[in-house]
């Protein structure tokens, strides 16, 4: 498993301070749609190993994180470039989509 799993603890090191493109999947262990984009974001992590920073952060376990920045419905992926936050999709995002918007941000 090369995603990394964020953490109200670690987000600011590991999402805000890191150099380059971040992408942060909030999801919940109850939630149908987290649960199908969990595969896709494992092989994204693995697609792009060394290029992007991919994980997740457990919304109910991590409530600081996911109030700071809004998560009202999840899934919810957000992009962050050098620690600014550059894209929020929010709802089930299929592989080839999260794919060209990882493509148009790197």
């Amino acid at each position: 498993m090369s995603e990394v799993v964020f953490t109200d603890k670690n987000f600011q090191d590991e999402a805000l301070k890191a150099k380059g493109l971040v992408m942060v999947d909030f999801f919940a262990t109850w939630c149908g749609p987290c649960k199908m984009m969990a595969p896709i974001v494992e092989r994204l992590s693995e697609a792009y190993k060394g290029k992007v920073k991919i994980g997740k952060i457990d919304v109910d376990e991590n409530p600081e994180v996911s109030g700071k920045h809004e998560i009202q419905s999840i899934p919810t992926t957000i992009f962050f470039k050098d620690g600014e936050m550059v894209e929020k999709l929010v709802g089930f995002q299929s592989e080839e989509a999260l794919k060209i918007k990882i493509e148009s941000l790197l």
